[in-house]
């Protein structure tokens, strides 16, 4: 006999396709575009909140000098290039095409990074704001090397997890952040986990076909929601989508700071101070 289970069970059905909401080109200063500030997109995507691409095809600057930040992780991936890290943790060296460098700030912290002066460089820098939980914490920084980020077919996962796979970073909050390379005309969904309610992407290269609209060299917010992303390529094109659970506080403000209250910034300032008058800033 057949389990009644079954015979009254049905597929569930799949997901509506995600409509945009929101699109940018950004804000470009020489090799920096500016695509989302915590005082703009970010109030739409947060915990996501700040969103650099850069791209030069032969850098030739100085570099970043040492700076502080509290409260927030910043993420930055390398899809070309190279660049020596530094931080008020301990930790030094040089990062290659295709790796990422999380400094998770916490309750302060203070870092630096520069390219190798005559290569071309390209990526991306995002800024998460972190749990309450995790804003006045010790910081701590991973630096990934790019054979140890986990893919599967055209996905690497930068952050969380997709399918099976897990990045190595170890950041539990429930939020995804994968790269994703497509060849012309190739088409891919993304669903994403439960109750992710906020997605966006920023294109890096080449275009998208997105909710019947091209993108190109842009970021666009999805609206808010659990049903899929559907892209599909128009040339070789090179992304990152973030998706997660949006970010249930307030964005408090400070210089290079993103904090859930005004009391946990005055904390992370007082962190950063710190590490200041103990030498660590330079």
């Amino acid at each position: 006999m057949i389990p009644e289970s079954i015979l009254t069970s049905a597929p569930a059905a799949p997901r509506p396709a995600r409509r945009l909401a929101y699109r940018t080109a950004g804000q470009t200063h020489g090799p920096i575009t500016r695509l989302m500030s915590p005082g703009d997109l970010g109030e739409l995507v947060k915990p996501f909140v700040f969103l650099d691409h850069f791209a030069s095809e032969s850098f030739a600057g100085g570099g970043f000098p040492m700076h502080p930040h509290s409260g927030i992780a910043t993420h930055t991936t390398l899809l070309q290039g190279s660049t020596t890290y530094r931080d008020s943790t301990g930790k030094s060296g040089r990062l290659d095409g295709e790796s990422v460098e999380w400094m998770q700030a916490g309750g302060g912290v203070w870092h630096t990074g520069a390219p190798i002066l005559g290569e071309a460089i390209r990526g991306f820098q995002l800024w998460v704001a972190l749990p309450a939980a995790l804003e006045n914490a010790p910081a701590e920084s991973h630096y990934i090397d790019a054979p140890t980020i986990p893919g599967e077919g055209p996905v690497r996962v930068l952050l969380g997890g997709y399918g099976g796979l897990r990045s190595p970073i170890p950041f539990g909050a429930p939020m995804t952040y994968l790269h994703v390379r497509l060849r012309d005309g190739e088409a891919w969904s993304f669903d994403p986990p439960e109750g992710h309610d906020v997605a966006w992407l920023a294109v890096s290269v080449g275009a998208l076909r997105v909710d019947d609209t091209t993108v190109r060299r842009e970021m666009v917010v999805f609206e808010e929601g659990d049903g899929r992303v559907d892209l599909v390529a128009v040339g070789d094109t090179e992304l990152v989508l973030g998706s997660a659970v949006k970010h249930p506080h307030p964005l408090v403000l400070g210089s290079y700071s993103v904090h859930t209250s005004v009391d946990a910034l005055r904390r992370g300032v007082a962190g950063i101070r710190q590490l200041a008058a103990e030498g660590k800033n330079v």
